[in-house]
């Protein structure tokens, strides 16, 4: 597992750049999550619904179909800041100095290209849908509003790339340098540390304290 660097000030505008996408990946992450949960009450409502009045809700599956576009991407710019997402770490993790950046230089490049074609080509069917009044075929709920998704999300997802492939290329110079807008490899007892804060934030529980005595 991997973190984001948690210093976005100690490399001047990169830090700026990487600080200032933070409040947006968080926004549309919350949306993404908040989609989830509303997709949850409308399931149980459907199950309600058609158990009990035997009256489904009308145009359910659209809806769900419709919903898909905003939980699988909007995040996506979140969880590539925090590491979260996944990554070939059995070989990286191995390298140190130029040789990690490097190939993460080579990773983010790639993922640049390919999120380019994919937000070139979901503008396109966005654009198609918005012209041609695409709609669902069920309820006839209108389609481009959930393609506009597409490139917005991986808009975001674009730049966050583009902040950490800079950040790549400057610790690729220097190795030296302060990690900023990068994923930093973890070892476990880091990574369970910070799954500890992140739960418990300062106030750690004094049982949890002592097994991590008791361990160390």
């Amino acid at each position: 597992m991997s973190e984001q660097n948690s210093d976005p000030e100690a490399a001047g505008l990169l830090g700026i750049a990487d600080r200032a996408m933070r409040p947006f990946e968080d926004t549309i992450n919350m949306f993404a999550a908040l989609a989830i949960f509303v997709l949850m009450l409308l399931g149980s409502a459907q199950i309600l619904f058609r158990t009990v009045f035997n009256s489904p809700i009308a145009g359910y599956i659209d809806l769900v179909e419709l919903s898909m576009a905003s939980m699988a991407f909007l995040g996506a710019a979140y969880c590539q800041r925090l590491g979260a997402h996944i990554r070939m770490e059995i070989l990286i993790g191995r390298f140190r100095g130029r040789a990690l950046w490097g190939f993460e230089v080579f990773g983010t490049l790639v993922a640049l290209f390919i999120i380019g074609v994919l937000i070139w080509h979901g503008w396109g069917h966005f654009l198609r849908s918005y012209t041609l009044g695409d709609s669902t075929i069920d309820a006839e709920f209108p389609v481009w509003p959930s393609k506009l998704l597409v490139p917005i999300a991986f808009g975001f997802w674009f730049i966050r790339l583009t902040i950490q492939l800079i950040g790549s290329i400057r610790l690729f110079i220097d190795p030296s340098k302060t990690p900023v807008g990068v994923t930093v490899i973890q070892g476990a007892a880091e990574q369970a540390a910070d799954e500890i804060h992140e739960t418990f934030g300062d106030d750690v529980p004094e049982n949890v304290q002592s097994g991590q005595g008791e361990k160390q």
